[in-house]
């Protein structure tokens, strides 16, 4: 019996990483879209697929919008890389859906995202597609993205559109595919929202549901991103399910291999390597060499340099860099208190900050909310961040694995300005706030405070539901980075510092 074999190249959560640069340094990396992109191999039965968060994230992304306003570059690259499908991310909307527009409407791949459809419509704005083969397999693509989106997102990004519960969408868009299909593919922007080893549930919100996608429906393939997690190529619940790492670090190549009824599907996680496609890399050297020089533009001096040190050690003694972020925070909302985090990976600032600097530092589009809250409610958002530490046998600190696994979650710990507060972690989870006080009084737990928080933290998301509900007293709309920028402008050199005043008991001895 004649076999038909279909070959997938996918990615996901490029992040506008394409050459194959960090940004922090000189030389080389392996990563980046060109890396990956060199080492496909395509003919008429293979599939170049993107899972989405293309136009936001890096160096480069801050660059494309600051500076060229739209997103036809990031097209003509994918465009170049040879893409068939992409569907979207949450970050593709962080700059509206008039530079999305840009991007997707000079794009060759079809964009497919069922859940996302007009403001007044039903019918979806990228539907699914049934894409033929050069042997005659039908493949049947459906995309959709989480609806987090509407949570994170800035209003009027989204004035327009209208992004659903993605299960039912996909489910409407599988049963119409099933009969005229035989392969049926999902491409998700969400993640695993329980531990794929033992079914552990990691998340109780909905913003990650590819578990419940292969508990509810019957799709052959599931390519998933969102998560930033390298997820090897297993059959959960009769679906075939993968996930790449961010940044271009790494591609998946799909194989399924129909036979009559018999389908046999495997994957390889291939790591960037090699080299890059000269004609590519001349083809957007312009824009490149642009951002470059735009990156390196001194904004500011610091009183001294922001160093990093590893991620328990600044969490349990403080770092200057959320210092300055909270420091920024209130500047810039006026608010009783601030609680800002850091990237999994810290940079740190030095004393003389180029935009490169700060965009390392900060890389989100993060907007900021003040929240009205109760002392109760404060007291909940920092046992959630004490969660954070546990101990080892011989007493010192070390980082919970409830914040490295499935995935390291560095950046769901929050650094607290504007309180004097201890943990005591040889107390019991929930119990470890120990002292909380604003200008030497104790918070009591009817005590109205407001607070600063980025709207990632505001929505609620990283464990820190005790937020949701509670009044918006002040939305500000300009980015985070942008603060920043304006903090360095209103202070130059003369930049105040403050300190986070907290305690964490006992004290670290380790190295974390």
């Amino acid at each position: 019996m004649d076999e038909k074999k279909l070959t997938i190249y996918f990615t996901s959560d490029l992040h506008g990483y394409i050459y194959p640069t960090d940004y922090r340094g000189q030389g080389e990396k392996e990563l980046g879209l060109f890396k990956c992109a060199s080492l496909f191999r395509k003919d008429g039965n293979t599939l170049v697929i993107d899972g989405g968060d293309l136009l936001q994230g890096s160096p480069l992304g801050a660059f494309c919008h600051d500076t060229i306003g739209d997103g036809r570059a990031f097209a003509g690259i994918m465009n170049r890389c040879g893409y068939d499908y992409v569907t979207l991310g949450n970050h593709d909307f962080n700059f509206g859906t008039d530079y999305l527009g840009s991007y997707l409407g000079n794009l060759n791949a079809r964009c497919v995202c069922e859940n996302v459809s007009a403001k007044n419509g039903c019918a979806p704005l990228y539907p699914a597609r049934v894409h033929t083969l050069e042997n005659g397999l039908r493949v049947g693509i459906v995309g959709i993205v989480t609806d987090y989106v509407n949570i994170w997102e800035r209003p009027e990004h989204i004035a327009s559109i209208r992004i659903s519960d993605p299960i039912p969408a996909a489910a409407a868009a599988l049963e119409k595919l099933k009969s005229i299909s035989d392969v049926t593919l999902c491409v998700y922007h969400g993640g695993f929202e329980r531990d794929l080893a033992t079914g552990r549930v990691l998340s109780a919100t909905h913003e990650n549901v590819a578990y419940r996608i292969c508990q509810e429906l019957d799709f052959d393939i599931l390519l998933t991103g969102h998560q930033h997690m390298s997820v090897p190529g297993q059959t959960l619940f009769g679906t075939f399910v993968v996930q790449p790492s961010d940044r271009g670090q790494e591609f998946i190549r799909v194989e399924a291999v129909l036979s009559g009824e018999e389908k046999r599907i495997t994957s390889e996680t291939v790591p960037a390597h090699g080299v890059c496609r000269r004609e590519w890399l001349e083809e957007f050297s312009e824009m490149e060499h642009g951002a470059q020089n735009w990156l390196d533009e001194v904004i500011g001096t610091l009183p001294h340099a922001l160093a990093p040190d590893t991620p328990l050690r600044m969490a349990a003694e403080g770092n200057g860099l959320a210092d300055l972020f909270n420091a920024v925070q209130l500047w810039a909302s006026g608010a009783q208190l601030s609680a800002a985090s850091l990237a999994n990976d810290v940079a740190g600032l030095p004393k003389v900050v180029r935009r490169r600097d700060l965009l390392i530092a900060y890389p989100y589009t993060n907007t900021l909310e003040v929240l009205e809250i109760t002392g109760r409610v404060l007291r909940q958002a920092m046992e959630r961040s004490a969660e954070y530490f546990t101990r080892n046998a011989d007493g010192t600190l070390r980082v919970s694995d409830c914040f490295l696994e499935p995935k390291v979650e560095h950046y769901n710990y929050d650094y607290y300005a504007g309180v004097s507060y201890t943990y005591d972690v040889s107390r019991p989870v929930g119990q470890r706030v120990t002292q909380l006080c604003i200008d030497g009084r104790a918070v009591g737990e009817e005590d109205k405070l407001t607070i600063c928080l980025n709207s990632y933290r505001a929505s609620g998301t990283g464990g820190y539901d005790c937020y949701v509900g509670c009044p918006v007293v002040r939305e500000i709309g300009t980015e985070m980075s942008d603060l920043i920028l304006d903090y360095f402008k209103q202070y130059g050199d003369a930049m105040p510092e403050r300190r986070g005043d907290f305690r964490i008991l006992p004290p670290v001895r380790s190295e974390g």
